[in-house]
This record gives C-alpha cells, sequence and structure tokens, in this order.
C-alpha cells in the first residue's frame, strides 16, 4: 500500500511537500482574505505578475545543477528590454524585429558570458557578477535613465489574454477550454506511455489504479483551474504570459530529462571530475547553461516590458535574487547536480502565491521581503542541514529512512535462513548475527577491519 501511494505522487515526496506548501499557502490567505485569492482576477495577476520570475528560473536552475550562479540575469533582463524599445523608438522598427533583436542580444550576452566560463575557467559568480555591472550600466547609458514606451505587440506578450471567439453564445472562454483539453488529453496520453514502458521494462508495477487516480486528479485539478479563468471579467481568459512559461518548462523539461546535453548537466554538476573521466563535455555544458541563462533572461525582459508597457533604469533590480530562492525552494542543491524544471516552477509558486498572498492582507513591502528571506532561508537549511560526519540531510533521511530499515530487515531475514538451511553455516553465526546489528544501527563495517585481522593473527 505505502508502495501505491508513493507512486501515486510520482514516487518524490519531496516534490509533494513543496506542493503541499503550495496548496497550504492558497488555502491559508484563501481563508484571511475572504476568497480572494482564488478569483480569477487574481489569479490572473498572480500569474502575469510573476511570469518573468518563473522564466528567469528555469534558466537558472539549469545553472545551478551543473554548479553554477548567475548574479547578471536581472540586469541582462534590463539591458535587453531597453535595446528593444530603444531600436523601435530611434529607428522605427517593426516589433516583430525588435523580439527577433532582443533574442539575439541576450544569446550574445550568454555566449560573451560562456566564453569567460567554459573557456577560461572562471567562476561563474565572477563573471556574473560583473555581467551584473556591466549590463546595469549599459541599461542607463543606452537608455539615458529614461522611461521608453513600447507598442501593443508587447503589451500582448506581457499582458494579453487568449481571444474570446464567441463571446456573445458561450459563457466562458472557448480557446482556454480547448487549451485545458488539450492539457488533459496530453496527460492521458503520457501515464498511458509511462504505464507501458513500465510494464515492457519488467519493474515491479504500482497496482492498475494508482496512475488511474492520479489522472482522474490532476485532470480535474486543471478543468478546474481553467474554467476560473475561462469564466472571468469579460475580456479576460487565461493570460499569454502564462503559456509562454507553460511551453517554456514543458520543453526545458524535455532538454532536461530526455537529451544528452541535459543530462550533461546534471553529470557536470554532480562529479565534474568523473564527467570527464567519463567522456562528458564539461566545456559545452557550462557554455550552455551560461547562453541559455541569458536568452531566458532575454525573454523575460520583453515580457516584463510588455506588461509594464514600458521599459525604464530600475527594470530587473533584484530579479536574480528572485529566481534563485525559486530554484532553491523547489529542491535543488546547494552544490550542483540536483533539481528539476517542474519543482523550480512549485518553488517560484510558492514565492509569487507567499507575495501575493501578504500584498491582499496589506503587509507592507518591508515585511513581506522578510518573510520571504526567511522562507528561503528555512527551505535551505532543511536540505543541507548537518552532512558533518556523514550524516544525511533532514529530507534524505525521511525519504530514504524506511527504506533503508525495510531492506536491512529482509537482508537479516535472508542471512538467517541461510544459517538455518546451511548446517556447516552455524559456526559463523556469532559473526553474521554480531554484523547483522552493526548494519541495522548504521555502524561503518569497513572501520577497524585492519586491527580485527591484526589481532586474529597474533592469536594465531
Amino acid at each position: 500500500m505505502k508502495r501505491n501511494i508513493r507512486a501515486l505522487f510520482g514516487g518524490d515526496f519531496r516534490q509533494f511537500g513543496m506542493i503541499a506548501a503550495l496548496i497550504v499557502i492558497l488555502l491559508f490567505f484563501q481563508i484571511r482574505t475572504g476568497g480572494k485569492v482564488f478569483q480569477a482576477q487574481n489569479l490572473m495577476n498572480l500569474i502575469m505578475g510573476n511570469a518573468y520570475v518563473l522564466i528567469l528560473a528555469i534558466g537558472m536552475v539549469l545553472v545551478i545543477i551543473a554548479g553554477h550562479i548567475d548574479l547578471s540575469v536581472g540586469s541582462v533582463a534590463a539591458f535587453v528590454g531597453i535595446v528593444v524599445a530603444m531600436v523601435m523608438k530611434s529607428f522605427g522598427l517593426p516589433p516583430l524585429v525588435a523580439l527577433i533583436i532582443g533574442i539575439l542580444v541576450g544569446l550574445a550576452v550568454g555566449a560573451w558570458q560562456g566564453f569567460w566560463v567554459a573557456q577560461w575557467g572562471i567562476p561563474a559568480f565572477i563573471v556574473t557578477l560583473a555581467g551584473m555591472m556591466i549590463f546595469r550600466g549599459a541599461n542607463q547609458f543606452v537608455g539615458k535613465s529614461l522611461t521608453v514606451p513600447v507598442p501593443e505587440f508587447f503589451q500582448f506578450l506581457g499582458a494579453g489574454y487568449l481571444p474570446d471567439v464567441a463571446p456573445d453564445v458561450l459563457a466562458f472562454n472557448l480557446p482556454t477550454m480547448v487549451l485545458a483539453g488539450i492539457a488533459v488529453i496530453a496527460l492521458v496520453i503520457v501515464e498511458i506511455r509511462k504505464y507501458r514502458r513500465q510494464k515492457t521494462s519488467g519493474v515491479e508495477m504500482p497496482a492498475t489504479w494508482v496512475p488511474v487516480v492520479r489522472t482522474v486528479i490532476l485532470s480535474a485539478l486543471i478543468i478546474v483551474i481553467m474554467w476560473v479563468f475561462a469564466t472571468g471579467r469579460p475580456g479576460t481568459s487565461f493570460p499569454v504570459p502564462g503559456i509562454i512559461v507553460v511551453v517554456l518548462a514543458l520543453v526545458y523539461s524535455f532538454i532536461a530529462n530526455r537529451t544528452v546535453l541535459g543530462r550533461s548537466v546534471y553529470a557536470v554538476g554532480g562529479n565534474k571530475a568523473a564527467a570527464e573521466l567519463t567522456g562528458v563535455r564539461v566545456k559545452r555544458a557550462n557554455f550552455f547553461v551560461m547562453c541559455n541563462s541569458s536568452f531566458l533572461a532575454a525573454v523575460a525582459g520583453m515580457i516584463f516590458i510588455g506588461r509594464a508597457t514600458a521599459s525604464g533604469p530600475a527594470d530587473g533590480n533584484m530579479w536574480e535574487l528572485d529566481a534563485i530562492a525559486s530554484v532553491f525552494i523547489g529542491g535543488a542543491a546547494v552544490s550542483g547536480g540536483i533539481g528539476t524544471i517542474m519543482g523550480t516552477m512549485v518553488g517560484a509558486l510558492v514565492m509569487a502565491s507567499l507575495n501575493n498572498g501578504l500584498q491582499l492582507e496589506g503587509i507592507g513591502s518591508d515585511k513581506t521581503q522578510m518573510i520571504k528571506g526567511l522562507v528561503l532561508l528555512l527551505a535551505v537549511a532543511v536540505d543541507v542541514y548537518s552532512k558533518r560526519q556523514g550524516r544525511r540531510s533532514i529530507i534524505g533521511t525521511f525519504q530514504n529512512a524506511r527504506r533503508n530499515q525495510r531492506e536491512i530487515l529482509a537482508q537479516e531475514a535472508e542471512l538467517k535462513k541461510s544459517l538455518t538451511d546451511d548446517p556447516a553455516a552455524i559456526n559463523v553465526s556469532g559473526t553474521v548475527e554480531h554484523t547483522i546489528t552493526k548494519l541495522s544501527s548504521g555502524e561503518d563495517l569497513t572501520g577497524g577491519g585492519e586491527e580485527d585481522s591484526s589481532a586474529q593473527n597474533s592469536r594465531e
């Protein structure tokens, strides 16, 4: 039964714990604010107001998995935003051309920083710290510290909604519900393929009801949430920035989990020396994560100026800290090698929901920053707590203690059975029992081995 419950939540109790924390935060503020959290307009504002953080976090998690950090994403986003606004204002370029220029500028910045990190081996912390100062100054230099408006094309990308195709006939937004249907169909296909893959691979299968219940619950949740968006005030629906975030999250989840480049990033972050010995192209992986981070920073910057309707000198301030906080709250390890795109999305939504709920309650920005800082500190402290003397982190202990205990008990039963079935082994039963005791207590079986051997030789 426990195995089935674990499979029901995807086998990752930590990620489920973050989802549970997100649900608790939303329900807490829903009660505290008298039902304002789950109102359609508030959910739309929640997504549009935090889309740029979600996009930045997608790039940041890959950087952190590789064992680096990027402090420049906020400044890069601001620099790209002002460049895009200025080329349209000064040269009269079409918005689509300006969008392409913004992406190319982001890639150029990423290639510049990736060159120093991958080829020269300069720590990413130093390179991106320099980049933070360079591109913050470049933002103010290019825009002359002025606010430059952007046209409706960018406003649609940053704050637009799916169009309503039949407002006089239907009481809901049809494209939003069509999107919900596509999501449910995709979920069903993924679950079926996953079940068939597990069945053909010969691994131990959970009960048949597990994937069915999981699919039904997730499908119902998708439909309910999208229905809230589809039945908001006239002219609104699921936000366009939300669609961009979902597409990017799916694409980068595929890259991280299903491609050689994505697995190389995990290998480099887990153990760089071992990755090099196994033929992983470490320089390519490092260059990719740095270049990709600036590319997504450019996308985030253009999304933000669309929502703000203008690019200004204060854009991007402290954005990198929000992205880093989202990554660590979402389960990434400080030392690298661990983290997921979807976990980071959950972490970003935790921060966004906390920020949104505090704003609805009228909490000032000073207290809000203090609370968010404490949440980040607690989330990281729980996972990295006291690994001295080889002890596990708290989360690792919770996840593995019961499983390890079951394995130890199974080994003990197997050893006792072999002793019973083999009379010749009775003479060593005392040693085996002693070994079992040490296994159960978690003692190191290798320590003191030389002493035992030398003592035995002296006795002989």
